[in-house]
Order: C-alpha cells, then sequence, then structure tokens
C-alpha cells in the first residue's frame, strides 16, 4: 500500500475535520493515489470515495440513568451531600412553603364556615408573625380559640 499522507492532509482540509477522521476506500485506491490536487480530491469525495467518520462525543446516558433515579430519591444520601441543611433547603423555602399550606387551611375553613372573618383575620395574622409550627399546630390552637371566642 502506498502512502497517502498528502491526500489525506488535503481531504482533511477540504472536509474541514481532521485527518483521523479521513476514511479512504480500500476499493478506489489507485484512484485515490492519483489525486494530486485539492480539486481532484473533491470529486472524489463527491463519488463518496472519500468520507470523513461522524464525531465522537461523550454520551449522557449514565447521566440521565442517574438524573432520573435521584428523581425518585435514590442516590442522594448523607455521602452524596455536600452543605448544611439550612444551604440545600434554606430557610425562606421552608418559610414560604409552611406559611403557604397555613393560609390555605385558613381559607379553606373560613370559604368552610368552621370560622368567621374576625378568627381567619385574627389567625391569619399570627401565622404571619410566626407564631404556629405547622398546619397541625394552627390547627390545634384554632380549636382552643374559637372555644373561648364562644
Amino acid at each position: 500500500m502506498s502512502n497517502l499522507s498528502t491526500q489525506k492532509r488535503l481531504a482533511a482540509s477540504v472536509m474541514k475535520c481532521g485527518e483521523n477522521r479521513v476514511w479512504l476506500d480500500p476499493e478506489r485506491m489507485s484512484d485515490i493515489e492519483a489525486a494530486i490536487s485539492r480539486d481532484d480530491i473533491r470529486n472524489l469525495i463527491s463519488e463518496g470515495a472519500i468520507t470523513s467518520h461522524q464525531k465522537k462525543g461523550v454520551s449522557r446516558g449514565r447521566a440521565r440513568a442517574k438524573m432520573a433515579k435521584r428523581s425518585y430519591g435514590h442516590c442522594k444520601g448523607a455521602g452524596r451531600r455536600k452543605g448544611a441543611g439550612g444551604t440545600r433547603a434554606p430557610g425562606k423555602r421552608q418559610w414560604i412553603r409552611k406559611i403557604r399550606a397555613q393560609r390555605r387551611v385558613l381559607r379553606e375553613m373560613r370559604d368552610g364556615g368552621d370560622m368567621d372573618r374576625a378568627l381567619y383575620r385574627l389567625l391569619y395574622r399570627r401565622a404571619s408573625g410566626g407564631q404556629y409550627r405547622s398546619v397541625a399546630h394552627l390547627k390545634a390552637q384554632s380549636e382552643i380559640i374559637s372555644g373561648r371566642m364562644k
């Protein structure tokens, strides 16, 4: 087999790829050997005697599998975590989740007729002030206060 490094170099330049990606058809070696100009190389490329291999990339398959597992709670153990609990679940986000739940329950209780507007407003303001730890705490306190108000 003759030295085709010049043809490979020219083909790489014409196809704008690396020399390692250039593929020379073994059936057409005599034609490729005869090609000495860029124009000859272009003709061989159009005929399919010279082509380029597809670019190799890094597969995201493993990353997708890991993300799928994490979506239902796997691969998230203590050994994977960096940062304090307050970093992973900031206090503000916790507060937002808690206050929205409490306000939703208060609205449901008011609209359902379990409490009057005055009691709703009182409990709403207390919830905004952070007086209740959770929805359960809020409900327990609302029963105590409504018992006192009657």
